[in-house]
């Protein structure tokens, strides 16, 4: 089977598997890009290409070319994901008989903690929000929900006014995946949501809107975030998906137990929400090196 047969069927199916189309727009360019590489490394045009003439010296070589560009661990690991996933699904499909990535180690990733805002820094950034005007109450209705209920950006910007139930103070999400889950509201988010629909003039379902009108992007929602960091005078860079850390963390510092709280973040996996145990040990033993007699650093 030609390569591009194959891409094309392998992207199909990964779009009938409700895979958002990020996701498979990253499985496309980085098999696009492995397949140029296999064309000029087997010596063949692309269009000649096909996955049976892959074979693990090919892969070695690849993985060996992104070593040398010097791409960072965790960019290998995703591309080397991308194409065990690949030919996973080709030998699933009697296309090839032997998987050429099956013998490949991942590169080891280190464990880098996610960043997250201290309690008194969030407070600071939800207090400096100006809710008098229409894009200001929506501003504060997209802190509320980020930190309030650990939404992901791109679950922010998908909802619509049905999902949200005031009478039980829930709210309908879409994970990855099309996944769906429903998250508690705090009394907080409820009254920003009521306040920020109240300014509102149109019927638009989109519960969040631009100056225009139209749906908030992701990206908007970071420029946003940008512009009250900078208000706040935090000196940190505070991305969308660091108000969900918090949320975590905080949640975690409070006293919840880890099941409640993979439960509330969507993941599918405990050991996605394991690492904020991590965070939390981290705290408590700043708080035992600054508070205990035997622990205080020297000044």
């Amino acid at each position: 089977m030609l390569v591009d047969q194959g891409l094309n069927l392998f992207l199909g199916f990964q779009r009938a598997q409700n895979r958002s189309e990020h996701t498979v727009l990253a499985y496309h360019t980085d098999l696009f890009q492995f397949f140029n590489f296999a064309a000029a490394e087997i010596g063949m045009e692309w269009e000649s290409l096909t996955i049976e003439s892959i074979d693990l010296f090919v892969v070695r070589s690849y993985m060996g070319l992104l070593a040398e560009h010097g791409l960072a661990r965790k960019s290998v690991a995703r591309k080397l994901a991308a194409l065990r996933t690949f030919f996973k699904f080709m030998c699933r499909e009697g296309v090839i008989s032997q998987n050429p990535v099956r013998k490949i180690a991942s590169p080891k990733l280190g464990h880098r903690l996610p960043q997250f805002l201290y309690l008194e820094q969030m407070e600071t950034l939800l207090h400096t929000v100006e809710c008098t005007t229409l894009l200001g109450a929506r501003d504060q209705v997209v802190l509320e929900l980020l930190y309030g209920s650990g939404l992901r950006v791109s679950e922010l910007v998908g909802l619509n006014r049905k999902d949200m139930d005031y009478d039980v103070g829930l709210v309908r999400v879409y994970g990855k995946g099309g996944k769906e889950r429903v998250v508690p509201l705090t009394k907080y988010a409820l009254e920003a949501v009521a306040h920020y629909l109240k300014l509102r003039q149109d019927g638009d379902k989109a519960l969040l809107i631009n100056y225009q009108g139209t749906r908030l992007s992701a990206r908007s929602v970071r420029r946003i975030l940008d512009k009250l960091v900078d208000k706040a005078s935090l000196d940190l860079h505070v991305h969308p998906h660091m108000l969900r850390h918090s949320f975590a963390t905080h949640l975690l510092d409070g006293g919840a137990d880890l099941r409640s709280v993979q439960e509330l973040l969507g993941h599918s996996k405990l050991s996605s929400t394991q690492i904020y145990t991590h965070l939390t040990r981290e705290k408590l033993k700043e708080v035992h090196a600054n508070a205990h007699p035997r622990g205080k650093r020297k000044l």
